[in-house]
């Protein structure tokens, strides 16, 4: 088996133009009752922004700040009442005296959308991405915090913006360093952004670190066949799994195939036994891959220790529409749905996974005002997914994006950009520098074939 690679050297030179911020983040009580619409490049969403000719005379009403950052491009959002503080001056024989692993230090605590600015101080900031000290404090902090991914292609020219939850602030990442074949968005782990499609007749899969711009080809599968992929990564051993499963189409009974990043190869599994499968929606959590059944009822569960697949009779709630499995942190598994027969009667509700008693518990509802605003028509289509105990739904017609905190039991409405375009992909993504596309604990910027 061969093994295909492909290289790119850009991210030692991204500039730190090419990061852009958008727009703004509104929660709950900032947000009007109307929500506004996200679109974005071909998007169909015809809903109106806002009540034509109202004004809003609050004294919370907010405006738009204009400011000139070096290296970046911005709006902020401010208050009235609020004094615009003009940025602190520091002198520079104060940066000069400290030492370099202090520097570094210092420099790893900043989020990694504004290193990107901080590039543009001097050609010693400019080459902090090679450094491996700073990347060795990077790799050893907290995560940044979550944020969505949202990826598009406007005429094949691949797009993408990042929602930063911790800043609430959208950003604009390239991504023309992508093939043109790579089309479907399978996920995030770990800081790597795993994507799949066909090369001519080939069916291909790739993994790249969109921070860093670098990334690689992972080598062929044994079967040329779409099949549903998941990635995994593994920052104990800072190594990586993509996992496919069944045929895409389901007409094929296909064994499973694991690429494990350590060794560089796909090995063959277990073939998944004949089932109905209700979604191509997977979840994993706690090693363990998880996707919907229909006959026999319940889930299917995949071993990734053992290799082998074993059912799970967890029966849906009544009246389900449309289910979501959603992995949480640990152990904890969610179902997402609609509940009822009718436009007036539908509810979307959380279920959690009771793994002894193997049985869904309610744990929470939306609330009716969210509903309302998320689906307009009982019909409409839906997205959801989730990562750490964070569920984010997505509605393809109205543009919306809705935030639930599992842990504070909090619901919260995302603003920006492109969010929902008609043939958008979003998933949740943690922005890591130290995310190495070999996935062999080494902080490697440049790849090699």
């Amino acid at each position: 088996m061969a093994a295909a690679a492909e290289s790119s050297e850009s991210g030692s030179r991204l500039s730190s133009s090419q990061l852009i911020k958008d727009e703004t983040f509104c929660n709950e009580e900032d947000c009007p009752k109307q929500a506004s619409s996200i679109r974005g490049s071909g998007s169909r969403n015809t809903s109106p922004s806002g009540r034509v000719g109202s004004r809003n005379t609050s004294p919370s009403r907010q405006k738009v700040v204009k400011t000139k950052p070096r290296g970046l491009d911005e709006e902020t959002v401010s208050t009235f009442g609020k004094a615009v503080h003009p940025d602190v001056q520091m002198e520079d024989s104060i940066w000069a005296m400290l030492p370099e692993d202090l520097l570094n230090e210092i420099l790893a605590r900043v989020p990694p959308f504004m290193i990107f600015r901080l590039r543009s101080v001097c050609k010693r900031w400019n080459s902090i991405l090679q450094d491996s000290s700073f990347l060795k404090f990077h790799s050893e902090l907290p995560s940044h915090g979550p944020c969505l991914l949202t990826f598009w292609k406007n005429l094949q020219t691949p797009q993408c913006s990042v929602f930063s939850l911790p800043l609430k602030t959208w950003y604009k990442i390239p991504l023309s360093f992508l093939p043109q074949w790579a089309f479907w968005l399978v996920g995030s782990s770990g800081g790597l952004v795993c994507f799949s499609g066909l090369d001519g007749l080939i069916f291909k899969a790739l993994v790249c670190n969109p921070l860093t711009q670098t990334w690689r080809i992972l080598p062929s599968m044994h079967y040329n066949q779409q099949r549903q992929l998941i990635m995994v990564v593994d920052r104990t051993d800072k190594s990586f799994k993509v996992i496919a499963t069944s045929d895409i189409y389901g007409d094929k009974s296909l064994p499973t195939e694991v690429y494990d990043s350590k060794i560089d190869k796909w090995t063959l599994h277990q073939i998944m036994p004949a089932v109905n499968l209700c979604s191509s929606k997977m979840a994993y959590c706690d090693s363990r891959l998880y996707l919907e059944t229909l006959s026999p009822l319940g889930l299917m569960m995949y071993r990734l220790d053992s290799g082998y697949w074993e059912h799970i009779p967890a029966k849906f709630p009544r009246s389900l529409l449309d289910g979501y499995l959603v992995a949480g942190t640990q152990k904890r598994l969610f179902l997402v749905g609609r509940i009822g027969l009718y436009s007036t009667l539908q509810s979307m509700r959380i279920w959690e996974l009771d793994h002894a008693k193997i049985t869904w518990v309610e744990i929470s509802r939306m609330p009716p005002k969210y509903f309302r605003a998320l689906l307009r028509l009982s019909a409409e289509r839906f997205e959801c997914f989730g990562q750490d105990n964070l569920i984010c739904f997505t509605s393809w017609n109205q543009g919306k994006g809705l935030i639930y905190d599992v842990d504070k039991k909090v619901w919260s409405w995302i603003a920006g950009c492109a969010l929902q375009s008609y043939n958008s992909q979003v998933c949740f993504y943690e922005p890591r520098f130290d995310a190495s596309v070999h996935g062999v604990g080494k902080f490697s910027l440049g790849m090699s074939c």
